[in-house]
């Protein structure tokens, strides 16, 4: 069973992941345009589907923990709250969930099914999330549009490397550009303006070393 307070049950308590999410995200940008609000370090990409599995919760635990979170906090931000969510299954898509819960409780609550509908659960319907934790040091922004996620908030080379290790595959922006994003776009070519804009907003910073290669693996 998941934690009763893993899922948001009213407004009060949406109101207050949203606006904790807001500290680390512009809520209101999409990619290829900067989601981040402030200067995290590097980014790393994988596709989108992947965090709405059960097997990923390890991997956002682990970013919260290097920040001393003791939570990973789930907004979802398109289908809008107001708009679908509510009208249409009388919830709040969003979770707040420790760390100390397993993969178990994260899959329960991003799986939940309102009134036995799967196509109002989290993992389904979702299409923009943003997830962080109270520090707001670190962060996942995915979209199912061009299925893609990305992350920063990587305290150090050393422990990026070992988390892409551990949970990936991921990729640098060049390889997103060159593997996920192209079978999202008609003749499976990305736009330059859309590239160019992705690349300037997610490159590599030079303050961290580029993961080695056998750390990002290509899309299996």
């Amino acid at each position: 069973m998941a934690e009763v307070d893993s899922i948001v049950i009213d407004r009060n308590g949406y109101l207050d992941v949203r606006s904790r999410g807001a500290v680390t995200f512009d809520l209101d940008a999409r990619l290829p345009d900067q989601v981040f609000k402030e200067d995290a370090g590097d980014s790393l990409f994988c596709e989108f589907d992947a965090v709405l599995t059960p097997e990923f919760w390890p991997a956002l635990c682990a970013m919260a923990r290097w920040h001393g979170d003791g939570r990973v906090e789930l907004l979802v931000l398109e289908p809008d709250c107001d708009a679908f969510y509510l009208p249409e299954y009388r919830m709040y898509p969003a979770m707040s969930l420790s760390v100390e819960a397993d993969v178990d409780d994260y899959w329960a609550a991003i799986g939940y099914e309102p009134g036995g509908d799967i196509m109002g659960s989290i993992a389904i319907s979702a299409n923009v999330i943003a997830v962080t934790g109270p520090s707001g040091r670190w962060g996942c922004w995915g979209e199912r549009d061009p299925e893609v996620a990305v992350f920063r908030g990587f305290p150090n080379a050393t422990a990026r490397n070992e988390w892409c290790a551990q949970f990936g595959p991921f990729l640098e922006v060049s390889g997103a550009l060159e593997s996920y994003l192209p079978l999202t776009f008609p003749g499976r070519t990305v736009p330059d303006e859309y590239a160019a804009a992705l690349t300037a907003n997610y490159g590599p910073t030079g303050g961290q070393d580029s993961l080695p290669s056998s750390t990002i693996r290509p899309r299996c």
